[in-house]
């Protein structure tokens, strides 16, 4: 009896030494590494989120990342002539602080991508639907990231293998060249095509995910970047077919710049960039990328940069007179001015009296004598777009990362007007491509245009690159790139024309007025943001922060200031002169 209980007790005590030293090499699920996350699905929809994540901050969509390419074009310019100055006059030296705050963001978001990816296997025809779509999502999200990087940096280091930087040889890569970065751009992008579902599924799909629409409209802007143009086209018509989903434009242009359930996801959105609504956020701005606050912010600083002092925003960015007055040039055909001016630039008009929300700034009214400017020192015409200085919602800009709109990066207009321009590259001008410039215009109220005005391909690719893209895109994001792969920093009369389109006047009275180039040497608040422009310079430059850091890493064109026409000619590219759209 002894011995039993004897027994008893050892075995006890076995096992609970046994059990004490189970636990103690058990692992904290608190404390996550790669080698014990993403073995299953849940774990992957985690690093998804966290994909997601940080594209919405501050180099990547959130503020810096989404301005510099707006600077960078002739719609806008820098109206604090501050904070965004290197970026808007193409001459960021090589030691400027911000400017690798693309780079850094972009690259957090590739690592989790990589990481994702590394977890999926190589052959998608046994991933279960789940995981199809989990793949799907960050392949898209990578592309983004290297078609961002290869926009502003052109020859980053290509790294997609998540295991090749286990050490940090692996990590500070080597640069790539351009066509090998977007060759896996493409890559992605084909490939998040084929494995994402369509808008049209529904539930999350229908409410910001990347789907496989997402991914074909950025396919086809990718294969435009280096004049694919057939290859573009075909994937166009399959987006304008509803193979990738349905889409259409809005009836209200409006509808695309304003926040809520309602209007935020719509039909005409094929991809967009997720922030909470007003009301429904933190208060803790966090401008890092790890956002690691339980009471941060979820919004973007895009309307704090936008918006004029008057309201409280910071007043760094300002439409160009060229842009204004190009929106004056042409009435609807019932005599009104284009409503897309209303959503572009916050100025008083008549025309506005009755129309949507009237001449209002935030809720204030405006009247013709009372002009708004954006910034209280330099003047400038008010950037209205992904801003509520037309919607009345509030009537101060709380600045920092609380603007709740989101941010449409690509939209079915923008699907019709690529779809021309690939048209008349591939065909000349045709009556298609005139019909699809058309759906755009009727949106806007606009007479159509007839093929027989239009006796040229270089005459119709005007029409578009300088009349319909910025009165239907003006100030987002995207012009910086178009001006890349059209190449009008390698032809005399385009250049002479950025310069023109680029010419602003620094008047707190003066902002609307017309503005010339020829006036810049005997009107000393004229300026033009290309006057600095040196070749190589269409590029940010890769910062020493980044090269200090990394032995491998050589600098870029802007680096060296060499010229990029070479490359551009020798691919047998041409740039479309300069060609006059009077009758």
């Amino acid at each position: 009896m002894k011995l039993n209980k004897l027994s008893l007790a050892l075995l006890l005590g076995l096992g609970t030494l046994t059990s004490c030293n189970d636990k103690l090499e058990l692992v904290n699920p608190n404390q996550q590494t790669t080698g014990t996350f993403g073995y299953n699905a849940d774990d992957l929809e985690e690093s998804v989120v966290a994909a997601y994540n940080h594209i919405r901050m501050e180099g990547s969509y959130a503020r810096v990342g989404y301005n510099i390419d707006v600077c960078r074009g002739d719609e806008a310019w820098n109206s604090s002539q501050v904070w965004y100055l290197p970026f808007d006059d193409l001459d960021l030296p090589v030691t400027g602080d911000i400017g690798w705050w693309v780079w850094r963001e972009w690259y957090y978001t590739i690592n989790v991508c990589n990481f994702a990816i590394s977890r999926c296997g190589t052959d998608d025809t046994q991933l279960s639907e789940q995981m199809r779509r989990i793949k799907g999502q960050v392949l898209f999200l990578r592309g983004l990231a290297y078609y961002n990087l290869a926009g502003y940096y052109q020859n980053p280091p290509l790294i997609t293998d998540y295991d090749s930087y286990s050490t940090l040889d692996g990590l500070y890569g080597a640069n790539n060249t351009y066509d090998d970065v977007l060759d896996q751009v493409e890559k992605d992008f084909t490939e998040a095509m084929n494995l994402l579902p369509s808008r049209d599924e529904g539930g999350e799909w229908a409410a910001g995910r990347a789907t496989s629409g997402a991914a074909a409209g950025y396919y086809a802007r990718t294969l435009m970047q280096r004049h694919k143009y057939s290859e573009a086209l075909a994937v166009l018509k399959d987006i304008m077919n509803k193979k990738y989903g349905t889409y259409k434009l809005m009836a209200n242009y409006g509808d695309n710049f304003r926040e809520g359930s309602q209007y935020e996801n719509n039909a005409e959105s094929l991809f967009e960039v997720q922030f909470l609504d007003y009301g429904s956020q933190g208060t803790d701005d966090e401008w890092t990328p790890v956002n690691t606050s339980p009471n941060a912010t979820q919004g973007s600083a895009i309307e704090s940069n936008f918006a004029p002092g008057r309201y409280g925003g910071w007043a760094d960015i300002s439409a160009s007179p060229w842009l204004y007055q190009l929106f004056k040039q042409e009435r609807t055909t019932k005599g009104k001015l284009d409503p897309r001016l209303y959503w572009t630039i916050g100025t008083y008009e008549t025309d506005w009296d009755g129309f949507e929300y009237g001449n209002m700034g935030y809720g204030e009214a405006m009247t013709a004598t009372d002009t708004v400017v954006t910034n209280n020192v330099n003047g400038g015409l008010p950037i209205a777009k992904f801003t509520n200085m037309r919607t009345g919602l509030y009537d101060k800009v709380v600045t920092g990362l609380h603007d709740g709109i989101n941010l449409r990066l690509m939209r079915y207009s923008d699907v019709l007007l690529r779809a021309a321009e690939c048209e008349n590259e591939v065909n000349g001008p045709t009556q298609q491509a005139i019909d699809w410039i058309n759906q755009v215009r009727e949106r806007a109220g606009l007479a159509t245009l007839k093929l027989s005005d239009f006796g040229s391909k270089d005459k119709l690719f005007e029409q578009i690159a300088n009349v319909e893209r910025p009165k239907e895109f003006g100030c987002e994001f995207g012009r910086g790139f178009d001006l890349i792969r059209w190449g009008f920093f390698y032809s005399a009369d385009r250049l002479q024309q950025l310069k023109e389109h680029g010419t602003f006047r620094r008047s707190l009275h003066r902002a609307k007025d017309p503005v010339k180039y020829s006036d810049i040497a005997t009107d000393p608040e004229l300026k033009s943001s290309y006057d600095t422009y040196v070749p190589g310079h269409e590029f940010l430059p890769i910062v020493q922060t980044l090269t200090n850091k990394n032995p491998n890493l050589k600098g870029n064109s802007a680096n060296e200031s060499s010229d990029n026409s070479v490359y551009f000619q020798e691919k047998g590219w041409t740039v479309h002169p300069v060609v006059s759209l009077s009758k």
